[in-house]
């Protein structure tokens, strides 16, 4: 079974983070909420209380698939101030596992270095912090082995993308059949 960590700061965006939890796990990924802080419980930029499966501090990401960011502005700083999350993102790279990051996260992808010469969109306006990529404005972009996407109205996509890369494209439209996503419902039950 492939196994997905998605790391949230103090002031992440909680249906960016959540969407991809809640799909991951339909799709029977193991995907684990991991607090960037020692502390499990997590506070989203809406003020929505979210309790994490495990800390930064006491994870083994060796055996780890995917590393996910969701965004948010203020859980993006931290993500960004945070030099663990850095060198994780560059090993993951390395290693030839994937790094997906949506809305302001792929700013934390390009200041790790993982864009260089690769397509990526971000949260309208800031796309300046996408260093080395060619920015495009598709709702989700893939290119090799990171998967970005622009902001909480594709959430839904991008996390059928990271189920694609992980599982097969049959999965992710099976998923996106079951919670009647635009484009793969049929119009029959």
């Amino acid at each position: 079974m492939k196994r997905t960590a998605l790391i949230a700061a103090d002031g992440f965006e909680e249906v960016e983070g959540l969407t991809v939890v809640d799909l991951l796990r339909r799709a029977d990924l193991v995907c684990d909420i991991v607090a960037l802080s020692d502390r499990k419980k997590i506070i989203g930029s809406h003020d929505i209380r979210v309790s994490a499966d495990k800390a930064f501090s006491s994870t083994d990401f060796s055996s780890y698939d995917a590393v996910i960011l969701p965004g948010g502005l203020r859980g993006t700083k931290a993500l960004l101030a945070d030099n663990r999350v850095k060198e994780l993102l560059q090993f993951f790279y390395r290693e030839g596992r994937l790094t997906a990051a949506v809305c302001a996260a792929p700013s934390v992808l390009g200041a790790a270095g993982l864009l260089q010469g690769k397509k990526a969109v971000c949260y309208p306006g800031i796309e300046d912090r996408l260093i080395g990529a060619e920015v495009c404005f598709d709702p989700v972009m893939q290119d090799g082995t990171v998967i970005t996407s622009r902001g909480l109205g594709t959430s839904i996509p991008f996390a059928l993308q990271i189920i694609a890369y992980l599982e097969g494209r049959e999965t992710a439209d099976r998923i996106g059949r079951k919670i009647v996503f635009p484009g793969l419902a049929s119009e029959q039950p």
